[in-house]
């Protein structure tokens, strides 16, 4: 397995005009979201999971990379 295994991706196709897209994730035996803009994978939010809660994730730069480009691949 690699640095980080992919759970499900979904595509939000024109909420309020833009489209998103979204992985779910776990890293180093965490679950976390990131979500990109669908046109150039710019990144707009990343999530941590733990215990029922959701804290926003300092995600190195590598992987946030390595992320868009699986990510691009796949659209």
């Amino acid at each position: 397995m690699g640095i980080y295994e992919i759970k499900q991706m979904i595509i939000d196709d024109d909420i309020d005009g833009q489209e998103y897209v979204t992985a779910d994730f776990t890293h180093s035996n965490k679950d976390y979201s990131v979500t990109f803009q669908k046109a150039d994978l710019e990144l707009i939010n990343a999530w941590q999971f733990k215990e029922g809660t959701s804290t926003p994730a300092a995600l190195p730069e590598n992987i946030i990379e390595s992320l868009r480009e699986d990510i691009r691949k796949k659209i």
